[in-house]
């Protein structure tokens, strides 16, 4: 990196003397970026790995972290990894605090405060999330934004009650966003909350309730006819849209975007396509997403040929077809069971270089695993792991089910030490899975193995995982090795109580929870004569 530095310099310096060849400042530069993504994944690995509660994160940090590789993208790197692998968020937390202690290179970004704030809100510990942006507000104001605001409203809104919103957003205000005075964004920032999970009698009345202190613009608008889309009463959905342009309101993209998604969703796609000529007759220019959007209800509506014409009008209108658009084409295929012209359209990919992301992944083990191809999934899993690819959550879980539905579960065990290794925590979906399908074959050493994992990172098991266990390490005469997994338990309790709606069990007290209370009978059943669906 410094070799970099000096190349720059002694270039802007000695510009007529001395010229870098563009190759070489390129792979200098590559070379620079691969290794801030190894030392990337290395802490987060450290990170994830490191024992909890056993001992202290800190001096963990101070001993592989040397100074100067904690810059401000390095830290938003490694938090973005964290979420990623769903770690333990109160190291996450810590890792976040240890930065903010450490400024001689390190500058605190708002995106780095975001996803710290995103990790915690995502386990529910409300608790420790306002605490953290009630000592930001006083120490960094500066790290205090919108989306900060939305992270912590839309999480409040999906687990809390209405009146518990709306006493966050005054807290937001009062306590919070000191000497910030609340106007329109931030009201749109509320209605979005209800909104986006799909609260929209919430939506309505909070809109009613602060509309004159906040008058409404365009975006106000669209958040709310985004709220009718969610519900997924088109016909509402029309009426306000028709009352929002005769209030004077003038439509944007987004407004005709929100209408083309709701019709394509419902498989109206004819009625998505006249959306699409009224927008281009009012000047309105289409972009990539919309006609992403298009793609995607071309496929829904078991359209492959129109979808790929659609795909095909993508540089005629100015716009490059990206990721997005691929995974739109390729969804629109697999759902009209047309897998071959699928996976050709990966390698088409691949040639001109647009990288898969976890949809394209997801969409074809979909495709594959409907079809019946057992190998095909195979295949692609096997290609996934060779690129170090990690796929996010519900691939995971997808990939974890199918394994144990379809007798594979030596490659779902292959799977799990594959996240392992790589520094990340799968979700406890997937350890359910697992463990389900490792039990029922009698091979409840390695699934306590797998349970003893998550429990390192400081990631509770849950009550039908325990109760798995329990019964097959009574029935196995091992009861030093459940004695074990209750002290890992109940000490990671005292330190890391569960989150609102978490479900682990307490040794000690009985079950927490009477949420998710699955015998082993009925977890097995799962697996029996059923095929993927």
């Amino acid at each position: 990196m410094l070799s970099l530095l000096s190349l720059k310099k002694t270039y802007s310096t000695n510009h007529h003397l001395f010229q870098i060849p563009k190759r070489l400042f390129v792979a200098l530069s590559s070379t620079a970026t691969s290794t801030q993504s190894i030392e990337v994944e290395r802490i987060a690995r450290i990170i994830n790995d490191h024992p909890f509660p056993n001992q202290p994160l800190h001096p963990t940090l101070t001993r592989h972290i040397p100074s100067p590789l904690l810059t401000t993208a390095f830290v938003e790197n490694v938090l973005g990894r964290l979420f990623a692998a769903h770690s333990n968020g109160l190291k996450a937390l810590e890792f976040f605090k240890y930065s903010l202690n450490n400024q001689t290179h390190f500058s605190p970004s708002p995106d780095s405060f975001e996803k710290t704030l995103h990790i915690l809100a995502r386990m529910r510990y409300f608790d420790k999330a306002w605490d953290l942006m009630v000592e930001i507000g006083k120490t960094h104001p500066f790290l205090l934004t919108l989306k900060s605001m939305s992270i912590m409203l839309c999480k409040i809104a999906k687990f809390r009650s209405y009146e518990e919103t709306l006493d966050a957003f005054e807290k937001m205000e009062k306590r919070v966003f000191v000497g910030r005075k609340f106007g329109v964004e931030e009201f749109n920032v509320l209605l979005r909350a209800f909104c986006t999970v799909r609260k929209l009698k919430e939506a309505k009345s909070v809109f009613i309730k602060m509309h004159e202190r906040f008058p409404p613009n365009v975006k106000t608008m669209n958040i709310l006819l985004l709220g009718f889309k969610e519900s997924r009463d088109v016909t509402a959905m029309e009426l306000f849209y028709h009352e929002m342009v005769k209030r004077g309101f003038k439509p944007s993209s987004s407004s005709y975007g929100i209408r083309i998604d709701a019709y394509c969703k419902k498989g109206y796609f004819a009625d998505a396509l006249r959306i699409f000529e009224e927008m281009e007759k009012a000047n309105c220019l289409p972009t990539l997403e919309t006609v992403t959007t298009l793609i995607h209800g071309a496929g829904v509506a078991r359209n492959a040929m129109r979808a790929r014409e659609l795909f095909d009008e993508i540089p005629k209108r100015n716009l490059q077809a990206d990721t997005g658009a691929y995974n739109a084409l390729i969804s629109s295929l697999v759902k009209c069971k047309e897998v071959k012209s699928a996976i050709q359209l990966m390698d088409e990919m691949e040639k001109n270089n647009i990288h898969y992301d976890d949809m394209t992944y997801h969409t074809m083990f979909l495709g594959l695993m409907k079809s019946g191809s057992i190998e095909g999934v195979c295949e692609l899993y096997n290609k996934m792991v060779d690129r170090n690819f990690i796929p996010k959550t519900r691939t995971v879980v997808m990939l974890m089910k199918f394994f144990c539905v379809n007798s594979q579960i030596d490659l779902g065990l292959n799977f799990w030490g594959y996240l392992v290794g790589k520094g990340y925590c799968p979700h406890h979906h997937a350890l359910d899975l697992l463990v389900t399908g490792l039990c029922s074959r009698g091979r409840s050493h390695e699934a306590f193995k797998c349970s003893k994992q998550s429990l390192e990172r400081g990631i509770h098991v849950s009550e039908a995982v325990y109760r798995m266990l329990e019964r097959f390490l009574l029935q196995s005469n091992m009861t030093d090795t459940l004695g074990e997994l209750n002290q890992m338990i109940e000490k990671l309790q005292s330190v890391l109580p569960p989150s609102s709606g978490n479900y682990i069990h307490s040794p000690s007290s009985g079950p927490r929870c009477r949420f998710f209370k699955l015998t082993f009978v009925e977890c097995s059943k799962r697996f029996e004569g059923r095929e993927f669906g």
